[in-house]
C-alpha cells in the first residue's frame, strides 16, 4: 500500500465517518485524543450528531532520553508501563514517579485549557467513541481508554482512520469495538499515512471545542 491514503486529518475524519456513520448509537460523545486527533473527531461529532470532548494523555519519557517513551498517563487513572523498556533501560516505575506526576499536572492543564470553566460531560450509560489521527503503538490510547472506562460507558468505541496492525490487535481487550479504515502492513510513523501531517495547535483545539 503506498504512504499517504489521506490528504489531511478532515479527509481522515470523513473516511472514519463514513465507517461509523451508519451505524446505530445510544446517546454518543465523540472524545477527540488531542491535539492530532481533535480535528478527525470534529467530523466524525458531526457526522453523528453527537457533542465533541477532548481528552488527553501525555508520553513518560525515559530518564535523560525524553523523547523515548516508556509510558504514559492521563489527568486522571494509574499511568501505565512498558515493562520492556523498562527493562532495556534498567529503570523501575519508583524512578520515574516524578515525571509521572509532572506529565499527569500537565494533562491536567491542558484539559483546562481547552475546556476551561466548563465541566466534562457525563459518560455513564453512553456510547463513547474515542478518536484519535492514527495508532502507532497504542500506549497513550490505552492509558485514555482506562480512564474512560472508569466513567461506566453503555459501550466504548476506539475509533482511527489508520493504525499499525500490532497496536490494533493489543487496543481490542481494551475497547468493545475497534474501528480503523486502513491497517496497512508496511507502518512506520502514523505521519507516513497523511499528504499533510502538520502539527495541531492549542487554538485549533480550543475552535473546535467552542
Amino acid at each position: 500500500m503506498r504512504s499517504q491514503v489521506f490528504s489531511d486529518r478532515e479527509e481522515a475524519g470523513r473516511f472514519l465517518a463514513d465507517e461509523l456513520g451508519h451505524r446505530g448509537w445510544t446517546d454518543p460523545i465523540v472524545l477527540g485524543l488531542a491535539r492530532g486527533g481533535v480535528p478527525v473527531a470534529d467530523v466524525v461529532a458531526r457526522r453523528l450528531g453527537a457533542p465533541l470532548e477532548v481528552a488527553v494523555a501525555r508520553k513518560i519519557g525515559a530518564p535523560g532520553r525524553p523523547e523515548f517513551g516508556v509510558g504514559a498517563v492521563a489527568a486522571s487513572g494509574a499511568a501505565i508501563y512498558d515493562q520492556a523498556g523498562l527493562d532495556h533501560l534498567g529503570v523501575s516505575q519508583e524512578d520515574l514517579a516524578e515525571t509521572e506526576a509532572t506529565e499527569r499536572a500537565e494533562a491536567c492543564r491542558r484539559i483546562f485549557e481547552y475546556r476551561g470553566e466548563r465541566e466534562a460531560a457525563s459518560l455513564r450509560g453512553r456510547d463513547v467513541i474515542l478518536v484519535d489521527d492514527g495508532l502507532a503503538t497504542g500506549v497513550t490510547a490505552t492509558v485514555v481508554l482506562r480512564a474512560l472506562r472508569r466513567e461506566a460507558p453503555r459501550r466504548l468505541v476506539f475509533a482511527v482512520p489508520v493504525c499499525a496492525p500490532r497496536a490494533a490487535n493489543a487496543l481490542r481487550y481494551e475497547a468493545d469495538e475497534f474501528v480503523c479504515v486502513k491497517a496497512p502492513k508496511q507502518f512506520r510513523a502514523v505521519g507516513q499515512w497523511y499528504a499533510d501531517f502538520r502539527q495541531v495547535q492549542d487554538a485549533e483545539v480550543i475552535g473546535l471545542l467552542a
